[in-house]
């Protein structure tokens, strides 16, 4: 290889190069005591993210410095970027009036978020401080349940009505972009206001003037209504990857936008929601969130799971006599209970991302079923297999067994690990299909509950084959 090349491979070896530290820089600007006019503008050659990532190490003096120099306008974008509960502390500190500028000034369904989360008293000051428009956007928002895409949807869209000139609705989109910066996708109506069709921006900016707007709208362009559920329509909306989708009511007038932020926010919660429920939550926790309120999420499926946990201690002592006669077996007891529940786990997480599909069909459930069923199998086999011959020549080197001895048990503990591990990832499947079925979320069959369901298989399974293979068939008992 020449040098040059060898160089080159180096290169291509090395450390990523350092990112710039936005944040220490910004902090530096911010303190720097310069002049406003020099602050604003080095300010503009930031993010309003990075700029609401540093405000906590600010102080309160300096906070206040900046809330003047860039204005509630300019404010308001960057809170739109904190969590919600910074983003309330922060407001505490700019006095009422200022709140509510900087909340109107807000996406709609950014400041509903924090609305929300304020106390209601100070939340109902601050909205009748607003303008009749921004209360109307924020109450339509808040009008609408939290499993709703109503409720997710921002007002912040250009609309023009059918039958303009290319002339024209360019006109209208420059007049409506003064307050309304999401403008990659104009919407159409008819004549009584329904929703027609999209036009995209970039076929609106090249199209030539006489050019008819009839020809460059998408009258097929996809939609969702205001009342369907968030868990109904998700797929639908990341299979288009739009920018922006419109949100109609029932009367097919778009009331709103749902951006492609606003559904990577949502499956974003989802994800978060169906995890929790997974680890046997009620619901999803924060790291600053009260021990009272994480017991209270914790403690309801605890309970349920106390109870079945009763039920498999209730049949381990249905067989006492069969680990009194054969006592080697309780050393293997936790590996088949093991391996039944990351069986069963494994095909619970399968089936609830397969059962994110409304439209599947029975047909579909069934394969799902018969394929878990397999999968479960061939696992079962080859690591039934494995514990056969290394189980077996354990107990024939450690334990001064003989060789049949040894083989019939490790034999048992592999046929047992077959059907259990089969078995196992069939309720994994079966269990959350029955809870879609009876429209209930299918998250519920949580992680914990597969597994208890499945110790319980495994028990019975196992035990069961040990009494019948190496004690009443084999003659084995008493060892």
């Amino acid at each position: 290889m020449s040098e040059k090349n060898e160089k080159a491979v180096g290169s291509m070896k090395g450390s990523v190069p350092e990112r710039r530290d936005y944040g220490q820089e910004l902090k530096q600007i911010i303190k720097s005591g310069a002049a406003p006019e020099a602050i604003r503008e080095k300010l503009e050659d930031y993010h309003e993210n990075d700029i609401a990532s540093v405000l906590d190490d600010l102080t309160r003096e300096e906070r206040a410095r900046l809330y003047r120099i860039l204005g509630n306008e300019q404010t308001s974008e960057i809170f739109s970027y904190l969590e919600d509960e910074d983003a309330i502390e922060f407001l505490d500190e700019v006095g009422a009036q200022n709140a509510a500028e900087i909340l109107k000034s807000m996406d709609a369904d950014d400041a509903v978020d924090i609305l929300d989360e304020m106390e209601a008293e100070q939340a109902s000051r601050l909205v009748g401080m607003m303008d009749e428009e921004s209360r109307h956007d924020i109450d339509l928002i808040q009008s609408y349940r939290d499993d709703e895409i109503g409720s997710r949807m921002t007002t912040n869209f250009i609309r023009i009505a059918r039958g303009l000139s290319v002339t024209e609705a360019m006109r209208e989109l420059v007049t409506q972009a003064a307050e309304h910066d999401n403008i990659s996708t104009i919407y159409v109506e008819d004549g009584d206001g329904g929703f027609y069709g999209a036009i995209d921006l970039k076929d609106l900016i090249i199209a030539r003037k006489f050019t008819p707007l009839e020809d460059l709208i998408i009258n097929s362009y996809p939609f969702v209504y205001a009342k369907e559920t968030i868990d109904s329509c998700i797929e639908d909306l990341k299979d288009y990857s739009e920018d922006s989708i419109p949100v109609l009511d029932n009367a097919r007038r778009i009331l709103g936008v749902i951006t492609s932020q606003d559904i990577v926010e949502v499956v974003d919660e989802e994800m978060g929601e169906d995890y929790a429920k997974l680890a046997g939550l009620t619901a999803e926790e924060d790291l600053n969130e009260p021990l009272v309120e994480s017991i209270k999420k914790r403690l309801p499926w605890m309970l349920v799971l106390l109870v079945l946990g009763l039920g498999v201690s209730a049949v381990v002592g249905v067989f006492e006599k069969v680990v009194a006669q054969l006592t080697i077996v309780i050393c293997f007891q936790s590996l088949i209970l093991d391996m039944a529940g990351n069986a069963g786990t494994q095909s619970l997480a399968v089936t609830i991302r397969v059962l994110m599909d409304e439209n599947l069909e029975g047909r579909r459930k069934l394969q799902l079923v018969l394929k878990e069923m397999r999968v479960g199998a061939a696992n079962g086999l080859l690591l039934g297999t494995v514990s056969f011959l290394c189980i077996g020549f354990y107990i024939l080197l450690t334990k001064g067994q003989t060789a049949g001895f040894s083989f019939a048990v490790s034999g048992c503990i592999g046929f047992a690990l077959l059907l259990a591990m089969c078995i196992s990832s069939v309720t994994g499947t079966v269990i959350p299909i029955f809870f879609h079925k009876i429209k209930v979320d299918p998250a519920v069959a949580s992680g914990p509950l597969i597994t208890t369901v499945n110790d319980l298989v495994a028990v019975v399974t196992y035990y069961g084959l040990t009494w019948l293979l190496l004690i009443n068939l084999s003659g084995f008992g008493g060892k």
